[in-house]
């Protein structure tokens, strides 16, 4: 391929280290596209976490903006997501390169709203952003995040008609892009999410313990750790609950003698948790997207229990054992805690998982793109 293809990225937050949700993609997705030859302009915004010199390695440049005023944004008509990311200098910035520009999110589409671009602009959506926040209401309990949440999801609704501007939507999952495909017609393809990619070899063919990790920052994850606790607290099972520091959920687990906490710092301690562990619980209460622990836990675990809205619509439902209630949860644990995790096992998702290959989404995007 030759070197002369330019792109603008664009990406609600600085996207390293790799450690949640959509910043997994969002990276990857940069480390692939940069290894086809493609010149990639980052635009992050920076606010949780430093500028990262590793970024160069993948970027030919990368610009760094601040977010906008956060009282403002909240009462702005347009969503806060959106309205928090708007910045004069980056709309100058996509201008001043001629180049196609790679929304990630509506979180940074504010331009879009503000003026034309000459080149063509692509869309990366990461949910269904107004049943996105719909979930994250009826999942919180803080009454004041609730009507936040309700009124973003809202707002999300009725901006989302901004992707009528863009000349192509890369949704995540099969379920989205029936959405989108039914509301924006054939501009939307179906570009499967990016990944690390790594299957880690699985040595012991039983664990010990069942593993649930997940960001506790997401209301719904605290309440599917919760569910998971009461699944489990009065069971002779071993439950770990990985990620970063969470204190209602720390005093939780320490009332239970058979339930534990470990802190997350870095990947290689999930992936050693992930190597150890019999069996991955995962549990949602909202149907978005597709999750990255059900493709991390795929990756590098051995079993996988799931409810049917976390695999559903995925392509991935065979590879799991499907469980909603709490008594079939701990009746799947009684069944897979008597099998060995199988090499027949391992191939069989080495298989099926080749339809989630980076670098054949990163071919995708860029023939879509640049039109080869």
């Amino acid at each position: 391929m030759p070197n002369n293809k330019q792109l603008h990225i664009v990406s609600f937050n600085i996207p390293y280290p790799p450690n949640y949700g959509g910043i997994i993609d969002v990276f990857y997705k940069i480390k692939k596209l940069h290894h086809l030859g493609i010149h990639i302009y980052l635009h992050c915004f920076e606010y949780d976490r430093p500028q990262q010199i590793e970024l160069e390695k993948y970027c030919k440049k990368v610009f760094y903006y601040q977010r906008a005023s956060k009282i403002r944004s909240i009462f702005s008509s347009v969503p806060y997501i959106t309205k928090n990311r708007e910045n004069q200098l980056l709309i100058k910035q996509l201008k001043k390169i001629e180049a196609p520009v790679l929304f990630e999110g509506l979180h940074t589409t504010f331009p879009l709203t503000k003026t034309v671009f000459k080149s063509k602009t692509y869309i990366r959506t990461h949910n269904i952003e107004h049943d996105y926040f719909k979930g994250l209401a009826k999942s919180e309990s803080n009454v004041f995040k609730k009507i936040f949440y309700l009124a973003e999801s809202f707002k999300l609704k009725k901006y989302e008609t901004i992707l009528n501007k863009v000349d192509g939507i890369f949704s995540i999952s099969p379920y989205e892009q029936e959405y989108f495909a039914l509301t924006y017609g054939e501009k939307c393809t179906y570009i499967p999410v990016f990944h690390k990619a790594k299957h880690i070899e699985n040595q012991e063919t039983k664990g010990d313990f069942i593993l649930f990790h997940g960001d506790l920052r997401i209301s719904d994850n605290i309440k599917a750790a919760l569910f998971l606790i009461d699944v489990y607290k009065n069971s002779s099972y071993k439950l770990v609950i990985a990620s970063g520091n969470n204190s209602s959920i720390i005093a939780e687990t320490e009332r239970y003698q058979n339930i534990f906490f470990e802190t997350i710092n870095t990947q290689e301690k999930l992936e050693i948790l992930f190597k150890k562990a019999h069996i991955n619980t995962l549990v949602t209460f909202q149907k978005t997207g597709i999750k990255l622990k059900l493709l991390n836990a795929l990756y590098q675990s051995k079993f996988i229990i799931a409810n049917t809205k976390m695999i559903a619509d995925t392509g991935l439902e065979n590879l799991c054992e499907l469980a909603n209630t709490k008594a079939q949860i701990l009746q799947k644990t009684k069944l897979l805690f008597s099998k060995e995790f199988s090499k027949s096992e391992t191939e069989k998702r080495r298989e099926k998982l080749t339809s989630f290959s980076p670098s054949q989404s990163a071919k995708k995007i860029t023939s879509i793109i640049f039109k080869q």
